[in-house]
């Protein structure tokens, strides 16, 4: 069956083939290939051997076996130390002092003034910490591996004499013709010389349908083959195709996003000297003045003790631990603390459009006949037959949606598939055609008929009856029925508007804005000017998340200040660049996630204000007074107690999507159209994105003009709303 959309590239027929990975790029994470890299990275058993005697020590100190608890504790501080104490030292030899290192000097002595269970608690965590941040790091470096598997490992090279030989794609260069068959992947970038197909580029451009090629066009690496045989001219090489660029532009975004800290671990540096510098100094200087050893060393320790950072961990922790674990109740998973400390932060959101806006899946949407005598189910029931035996994702909306109306569908013969045009085969007597509008001659009537149905965004195929057309199809690719909800309470959260950048054409990207009310769209973005927006955004001051699902949208996820993955059907380099992962693909979620993020950095910030007194409280006392050390021990734990204890309250589920109501109003809530049209020209004015550019406004001007601001200006250059039956409108 072939298809064309008026607004876009036109989209073909594919045969039945090997399918390949998943549209988006692939979903085939086993468990494993999970379990082998939890083995390979060294942090992850040792936090969880720690973790297990910690709570083994709980359990027999419940039990009354005081001494085979201790035992568990020792265990428990020697294996989750290792990893701590070997960054700590690397750090002292590189001359410098952080908190790893102070945490096991803080962890030795609490043991040594008998407080082990605190100490063994400070390990657990910052092992756990460690391990998380080892475990996110690996399973990116994994994604941007697989990724290249995508690109076959060989290809079929046509040789001066006609013939062809097979050879390892390493060995192609710029120039030769390379012959991809009905199902191949594409090994290299190239144009197509010879030959007519429909390729699926979903992966890399976000294209929802099989766009056709033939002579002239360009193909991309990584991408599949449909129905028909091209024969390409090879473009550059492995390392410069655009799948390789993608997996290059993760790798660096991602490494980049590695050395963002906490907020409590970029103070650690000075803190830890300062608490170093000041112990040695109280012990020190009074044994130089002649002080006495005992009262001057247990001074000291006790200076030590309340100075330490075991609050302000506890501090930041436990409200972001809770808020992970709160969320990941409501399927968001949030793969560290940083990721969360840093979604408290966001100013603006950009989304992709398929399959995050929309479900991914097209539907058919109007059946319209073109000539009398022919209805509705007729021509869906004639359709359907020869969409049967069809691989193409607008033929199985067909059938799909005859099996929903309970039609059965005639036995169809002679099935044959034109690539690039449509299919066609015998149902009840009768030459049924299904496919582009070109099928239809330039002088028929009904071809104005098609180019008005098409002229919204929208997909149309045409049913010829023994050549005449009959009818109609339109398809459209559904809206998710949270979207507009969901931006809508994220306008109210953020200061900046919600952008929307797609590979897809402007027609379509636009019907999709105006459906969920996002007034900035970038159309027509290959991956690596996707990441050019988020970089520009980035540059200008906005703190952008970028919402995705696809191998196109990985560079520009692992780039934004958050990146979120929609995990239903997102691909593998899509869920391990992102920082946070929807797994029920409910942007609801989003909102939510964002208000629990922002309550637990507020949070965060009253407990290290709670743990900050406290801490210059008890040194001033240890300091002008005297302090004895187990009251300064006992205020030192349970201030650690209280900050604990208070981070833990966001695991009530009435934290949960409390985000959006307690947002809509004051400085930062209910954004004002005045307000969004000063701010928003500064992510995109001046950025050059090539064929991009200019669809930037709805009225098609630059985005350096005025019209880049987010309130609609009305006069002639507004575009008028959309007419029903547009995705997203009844």
């Amino acid at each position: 069956m072939s298809h064309t959309a008026t607004c876009g590239p036109d989209h073909a027929h594919v045969a039945a083939a090997d399918p390949g990975p998943a549209e988006h790029g692939g979903n085939a994470r086993g468990p494993a290939r999970r379990l082998v890299v939890l083995r390979e990275v060294r942090e992850v058993p040792l936090a969880a051997a720690a973790l297990l005697a910690f709570l083994g020590a709980l359990a027999l100190r419940a039990w009354g076996a005081p001494a085979v608890a201790d035992a568990a504790l020792g265990a428990c501080l020697v294996v989750g130390g290792l990893e701590p104490t070997r960054a700590g030292l690397a750090a002292l030899r590189a001359r410098r002092l952080d908190v790893d290192l102070l945490m096991v000097v803080a962890a030795l002595v609490a043991v040594a003034i008998g407080q082990a269970l605190d100490g063994a608690l400070l390990v657990v965590i910052f092992a756990t910490s460690g391990a998380l941040e080892a475990l996110a790091t690996r399973r990116t470096e994994e994604a941007v591996r697989s990724l290249l598997t995508l690109v076959p490992a060989v290809a079929h090279r046509l040789r001066p004499e006609g013939d062809e030989e097979v050879v390892p794609v390493q060995a192609l260069a710029e120039g030769d013709r390379i012959r991809v068959r009905p199902g191949d992947r594409l090994p290299l970038d190239g144009r197509v010389v010879a030959g007519r197909s429909e390729v699926d580029e979903a992966s890399l451009t976000g294209e929802g349908l099989p766009v056709p090629k033939g002579v002239g066009n360009e193909v991309l690496a990584g991408t599949t083959n449909g129905s028909g045989t091209l024969v390409v001219a090879v473009r550059g090489s492995a390392s410069t195709s655009l799948l390789a660029r993608i997996a290059a532009q993760v790798e660096e975004a991602a490494s980049t996003k590695a050395r963002t800290q906490l907020f409590v671990e970029r103070l650690e540096q000075g803190y830890s000297l300062a608490v170093v510098g000041s112990t040695l100094v109280l012990l020190a200087l009074p044994l130089a003045l002649g002080a006495a050893l005992r009262p001057t060393l247990l001074r000291a320790m006790t200076f030590m003790i309340v100075a330490s950072p075991c609050a302000v961990v506890l501090a930041t922790m436990p409200p972001l631990l809770a808020a992970i674990a709160s969320a990941g109740r409501h399927r968001v998973l949030v793969k560290s603390a940083v990721a969360l400390e840093r979604l408290g932060g966001l100013t603006q959101v950009a989304f992709d459009k398929t399959g995050t806006l929309t479900e991914g899946r097209p539907r058919l949407v109007a059946i319209r006949p073109l000539y009398p005598g022919v209805g509705e189910e007729e021509l869906l029931r004639l359709a359907g037959a020869v969409e049967t035996a069809s691989e193409h994702p607008l033929g199985a909306a067909v059938v799909a949606e005859a099996r929903i109306r309970g039609l059965s569908l005639p036995e169809a013969t002679d099935f044959g598939v034109r690539p690039g045009i449509g299919a066609e085969a015998e149902v009840a007597g009768q030459r049924v055609a299904v496919g582009r509008p070109a099928l239809v001659d330039p002088h028929d009537p009904a071809r104005a008929v098609l180019a008005e149905l098409g002229s919204v965004g929208r997909t149309v195929s045409v049913v010829l009856l023994d050549g005449r057309p009959a009818g109609a199809l339109v398809f459209a690719d559904p809206l998710r029925p949270e979207a507009a909800p969901a931006l809508a309470a994220l306008r109210r959260m953020l200061p900046d508007p919600p952008v929307l950048v797609t590979g897809d054409q402007e027609p379509a990207a636009w019907a999709v804005a105006d459906a969920v009310g996002i007034e900035v769209v970038r159309a027509g973005l290959l991956p690596d000017e996707k990441l050019a927006v988020v970089e520009a955004l980035e540059q200008a001051g906005a703190r952008v998340g970028m919402v995705g699902d696809g191998i196109n949208d990985g560079p520009a996820l692992a780039r934004g200040h958050v990146g979120i993955a929609m995990g239903g059907r997102g691909s593998d380099l899509a869920l391990q660049s992102a920082d946070l992962v929807v797994a029920n693909d409910d942007l609801l979620a989003l909102p939510a996630v964002l208000g629990l993020a922002r309550q637990a950095n507020r949070l965060v910030r009253a407990n290290l204000a709670f743990a900050a007194a406290v801490i210059v409280a008890l040194v001033v006392l240890d300091l002008l007074g005297h302090l004895p050390l187990p009251l300064g021990v006992a205020a030192h734990e349970g201030s650690t107690v209280v900050v604990g204890l208070n981070g833990l309250r966001l695991l009530r589920s009435r934290h949960w999507g409390a985000g959006p109501q307690a947002r809509s109003s004051g400085p930062r809530g209910g954004l004002s159209r005045p307000r969004a049209a000063r701010r928003s020209p500064r992510g995109l004015g001046g950025v050059s994105l090539g064929r991009a550019e200019p669809s930037a406004r709805r009225d098609g001007s630059s985005p350096g003009s005025a019209a880049m601001r987010c309130d609609r200006a009305s006069g002639p250059s507004r575009r008028t709303p959309q007419p029903p039956g547009t995705p997203g409108h009844p």
